[in-house]
């Protein structure tokens, strides 16, 4: 067994409401353009380093805000190889019997629905570790997940590599690596999840005794809150269980930036999804999501309070209205 901490850039469909959905088999979250990994010594401190850029076949023009987070243009993609041909160079460096760590979960999601789209072997990347979790288990920080950044932060790590391009997020994640115990943190992976979801807030759960999230899970940062919102691959994800596509609710404001709604997933029924929105000193923005299979009682309180919403802008109108009658009387 070896490790290999990878980190993948994606480029993003323009709209959610793109033809191109039309086309594909699956509803792709993301298409592969960087692939970035190091590979972990024995001492579990970086070594070998593999870079490759992807050309989309799906995703051709870039979405404005990967274009800006990455820096990515059409003409650097146009010398990109092809999917196919990219990771099958990755998985000859990475050899046999490997793991993978990533920061967050996401990587691992759209790296299995770019090898399911183009039809291609994925048996040999079935194990993934999410180093949020570990990191999360051995810090006495927030008990929400924390960026890339803010754990360089915590461990004084110098920034000496580009944020958002994939070997360079790979070898800050490896570095993060180093300064955790990463023998008692893979012993504890199995439950990590379980162990970080009794660490929660008691104000993120339904209620006091509410029941334990089947997600939690932290956004990349955002340059406005508007962008953040604007997600719709991290704000109306899939159903954490299956992975279907789930039909959403209005979004309700619930105050102190936070935000719930209700989805349906075909086979799981009604979950609720939580935002929470953090604004950081440099006015940038991250969001923690959390997804709870809906209660009865968690479903009435969504729809009191989307009725109390309704009531509210309904009722604007009205006083409106009054003000300029008298004002005309």
């Amino acid at each position: 067994m070896h490790y290999v901490v990878i980190d993948l850039e994606w480029n993003q469909a323009m709209s959610a409401q793109s033809s191109v959905f039309n086309k594909l088999p699956i509803r792709l979250r993301g298409e592969i353009i960087q692939i970035g990994a190091v590979r972990l010594n024995d001492d579990m401190t970086p070594g070998e380093e593999f870079q490759i850029d992807v050309k989309p076949v799906y995703f051709k023009r870039m979405h404005y805000r990967v274009k800006k987070l990455t820096g990515f243009d059409r003409e650097r993609l146009s010398h990109g190889v092809s999917f196919p041909k990219a990771l099958a160079q990755f998985r000859e460096w990475c050899g046999d019997d490997v793991t993978f760590i990533t920061w967050g979960c996401d990587d691992q999601g759209i790296m299995e629905q770019n090898i399911i789209i183009h039809d291609l072997d994925w048996d040999w990347i079935a194990g993934w570790v999410n180093l949020q979790l570990i990191y999360n288990l051995q810090t006495d920080g927030e008990r929400s997940q924390r960026s890339l950044a803010t754990a360089m932060e915590h461990f004084a790590i110098d920034q000496t590599r580009v944020a958002h391009d994939a070997l360079g997020d790979a070898y800050n994640t490896a570095l993060v690596c180093t300064h955790l115990n990463m023998l008692r943190g893979l012993s504890e992976y199995s439950e990590a999840e379980k162990k970080l979801a009794t660490r929660l807030p008691l104000e993120q759960h339904a209620a006091a005794d509410g029941p334990t999230p089947l997600e939690h899970v932290a956004s990349d940062v955002y340059p406005t809150k508007a962008e953040a919102f604007g997600d719709k691959a991290f704000v109306h994800p899939p159903c954490p269980l299956c992975g279907h596509e789930m039909h959403y609710s209005k979004w309700i404001n619930q105050g102190d930036q936070r935000y719930m709604t209700l989805g349906v997933c075909p086979e799981h029924g009604k979950l609720l999804v939580r935002l929470k929105f953090h604004k950081a000193e440099d006015c940038t923005w991250s969001i923690t999501r959390l997804v709870y299979q809906a209660t009865e009682s968690m479903e009435s309180y969504y729809k009191s309070k989307a009725a109390h919403a309704r009531k509210r802008g309904r009722g604007k109108p009205r006083r409106r209205a009054k003000s300029a009658q008298a004002a005309q009387g």
